[in-house]
């Protein structure tokens, strides 16, 4: 019973070799064709098209950060309507009002951020 339990995942492990053995000749592939010389030019760092002005090892403003932390919370809600929304008609009014709840937390924190400045950009 175990050896027939075991064929089944045969197939998965086929596959695997197989995608490993593809990747590993395909970056094989690529270094042996590609020329390996790099100039100056090539190992520069690209910035807009002029040579960078400053160190990237700078600190960044917490407004960034802010604005960053906002788009995942948003990105996130989007994600959590979309399911909601499917299965509304199985979920009725409790569904309905738990959404209500979070959407409206989600607008506190928005209304917080939005008074304390936080999308402010100078």
């Amino acid at each position: 019973m175990e050896n027939g339990f075991l064929l089944n995942y045969l197939p998965i492990l086929i596959f695997l070799v197989i995608a490993t053995g593809m990747a590993l000749l395909a970056v094989l592939a690529s270094w042996l064709v590609g020329r390996q010389n790099p100039d100056s030019e090539k190992i520069s760092a690209y910035e807009c098209g002029f040579e960078p002005f400053s160190d990237a090892h700078h600190k960044f403003d917490v407004r960034f950060y802010l604005v960053a932390i906002l788009f995942i919370i948003f990105d996130l809600e989007v994600a959590f309507l979309f399911p909601w929304a499917v299965s509304l008609g199985k979920t009725g009014l409790f569904g309905f009002w738990s959404m209500v709840l979070f959407l409206s937390i989600l607008t506190v924190g928005f209304i917080y951020e939005w008074k304390k400045g936080a999308l402010e950009w100078e």
